[in-house]
């Protein structure tokens, strides 16, 4: 279980570690349903229903090479034959 703070503007952050979980990041929304007994469920606004295009770029990182598909399946080659 994570434990939150709220702030003075009534304002909680979500740690990283939940964030990943619901597959969000900077810009993404998030809707909060109240349940009975005073909690609520919290789920990404798509519903986790995203398309491919949601994923491109994921892998990047800055001042990381990109590579070609020629290099990629070099990379891949080598991995199935052991050699990486």
């Amino acid at each position: 279980m994570t434990t939150l703070t709220i702030t003075a503007k009534g304002q909680i952050t979500l740690k990283k570690e939940l964030l990943r979980h619901l597959g969000l990041g900077p810009g993404d929304k998030l809707d909060v349903q109240p349940v009975p007994g005073g909690g609520f469920t919290m789920r990404p606004a798509t519903n986790g229903r995203r398309t491919i295009e949601d994923s491109i770029g994921a892998l990047k990182r800055p001042g990381q090479k990109t590579l070609s598909i020629e290099e990629m399946n070099d990379v891949i080659a080598q991995a199935w034959a052991g050699e990486r």
